[in-house]
């Protein structure tokens, strides 16, 4: 669990470390989005989490 917290952090990073103003951009939009748009991001990207560890075994 640690381990897959740690690569979490790697990859959260990389795009502000890459491409700030890119990353920036995304950032304000996504502050602009309403409650159940962000409801929805986040539920496609605990989908998509749990698609890659089922597919990872």
């Amino acid at each position: 669990m640690l381990t897959a917290l740690g690569l979490m952090l790697v990859f959260e990073g990389l795009l502000p470390l890459l491409m700030p103003q890119a990353w920036r951009e995304t950032f304000m939009k996504m502050v602009a989005l309403k409650d159940g748009q962000l409801r929805f991001v986040g539920l496609i990207s605990i989908i998509g989490g749990l698609l890659l560890i089922l597919l990872s075994k």
